[in-house]
């Protein structure tokens, strides 16, 4: 009797690793899964028993010998130190020309020396970005892998099956070498973090600004997705208004404590967008916010100094609806803009080749930044592959200038109601930032000239030069 061999080895048995299983059993691909935890490979017995394409074992030399060769597994599990207790124990049992592929969401500087140092021992390694949560991984995700061109030949077939698929097309292609995979997977949360807060920021207006029930604001943001501001993000919003608390009887988003922790990938575009000197400070507002937002005892301490009162509303109920509406999908193109332009910026300094057509169309299916704004991007870069940002681009420009107006007036109304917007200040800031063909750094370099002799460059003359201030 022919011993069963599996195509796949997958390590990590939650949520994700499991839904991601199952996904690839559906579409004919054998998996062999390993977890540390007993309940988690127990959960898959009654798939086992059925004779599905499926397999768990607590066993990891059980679990590396029962795959077919070249080996090709899967890891699922935590960024961090994680990873690297999992590779170190898999080693012994892997061969050379055996395939590691980090599904997680690792930090690309880590996945650049991880596949270096398995590289140096004959093995291949792969980081590969997964976007669309819990129900993209059973489902169909948008996959952003990078890595060695002939890992992702290999997995192609695989990633193409398993993926989301829009016109036809699966959300996955090979992305570039190295890290590229999983630094684009990180300015995609980046974004998924600027995209989050500009929304919520449009819910506190209408909340404490207009005074608006959860009903109203559930049939508001469903009548935005039926419109341009089409997304996955807009639609669950108009959907969590009306989820009832279990418990109470009670709206659930009105039970939710106010704290929105972070788990490091937009923290991370943060940081890397400030080595790489490209401005994204929609996603730098959104990260200081969740910040904010966790020392709540002090903001319920400070907000009883300050008295917080929030002025009445003067004006039109429905003109001001409609001023959201377009300041929130002006601030979205914004915020797509950012992130493009580091990914332009990162794909040279990091030798990843990006095409950015293609990262725009796998991002319209599966992830969670999908949006219908995503088709007018991916043709911007199909126009011109080596666009340095979206407000270039005659269509997105266009569409942004016709709604400044109402984005001036949301941010206005803001800071007359004194309630707190700094994405959407932030987006109208850069803006007029990127567009201005002055800007008064003049003056920044001369008081560095004056307190530091940094040197300043000339409008009339060429070279470097210092002055002897007085």
């Amino acid at each position: 009797m022919t011993e069963q061999k599996y195509a796949i080895g997958m390590i990590g048995l939650g949520v994700m690793g499991r839904n991601l299983m199952l996904n690839m059993a559906d579409h004919g691909v054998s998996v062999n899964g390993y977890d540390t935890n007993l309940s988690k490979v127990q959960e898959l017995g009654h798939l086992m028993a059925e004779g599905q394409l499926i397999h768990a074992t607590q066993d990891l030399k059980e679990f590396v010998h029962d795959l077919s060769t070249p080996r090709a597994i899967i890891l699922l599990v935590p960024a961090g130190h994680v990873v690297d207790d999992v590779i170190h124990g898999l080693i012994p049992y892997l061969e050379t020309g055996d395939l590691i592929i980090d599904m997680g969401n690792s930090l690309f500087k880590d996945t650049d020396l991880r596949a270096k140092s398995l590289a140096s021992k004959g093995f291949l390694y792969m980081g590969v970005g997964v976007s669309g949560g819990e129900d993209g991984a059973r489902r169909g995700p948008s996959l952003m892998p990078g890595g060695p061109l002939e890992a992702y030949e290999r997995m192609k077939t695989t990633f193409e099956a398993v993926a989301a698929h829009v016109d036809g097309n699966p959300c996955v292609t090979y992305l570039g070498p190295g890290s590229a995979g999983h630094y684009v997977k990180m300015v995609h949360n980046g974004i998924e973090y600027g995209l989050m807060a500009l929304i919520a920021e449009t819910y506190d207006l209408m909340k404490r600004g207009l005074n608006l029930s959860d009903d109203e604001l559930s049939t508001i943001y469903g009548e935005w997705n039926d419109g341009e501001l089409n997304s996955f993000l807009i639609e669950i919003t108009s959907r969590i208004f009306c989820q009832m608390d279990n418990l109470s009887g009670k709206r659930l988003i009105d039970l939710i404590l106010d704290e929105a922790k972070q788990k490091g990938t937009g923290m991370w575009t943060s940081q890397d967008a400030m080595d790489s000197q490209v401005p994204v400070p929609v996603i730098d507002a959104a990260v200081a916010m969740r910040n904010l937002s966790v020392y709540r005892n002090e903001r319920q301490t400070i907000s009883q100094i300050f008295k917080v009162q929030t002025l009445p509303l003067e004006g039109d109920r429905k003109e001001i609806l409609a001023q959201l509406k377009e300041a929130l999908y002006a601030s979205m193109i914004i915020t797509y803009a950012q992130g493009m332009a580091l990914l332009h910026t990162a794909s040279k300094g990091y030798g990843y080749h990006l095409n950015l057509e293609d990262v725009a169309r796998i991002w319209r299916g599966g992830c969670i930044i999908r949006a219908a704004v995503l088709e007018d991007i991916q043709a911007a870069f199909h126009a011109y592959p080596d666009l340095p940002n979206l407000l270039i681009d005659r269509n997105l420009s266009q569409i942004i200038l016709a709604r400044q107006g109402d984005l001036r007036a949301v941010v206005n109304l803001a800071v007359n109601l004194g309630l707190p917007t700094p994405c959407l200040m932030a987006s109208l800031a850069y803006f007029d930032a990127y567009r201005s063909a002055w800007l008064p750094a003049n003056l920044i370099q001369a008081q560095r000239d004056d307190f530091g002799a940094h040197t300043y460059e000339r409008e009339d003359a060429k070279g470097v030069f210092h002055t002897h201030w007085e």
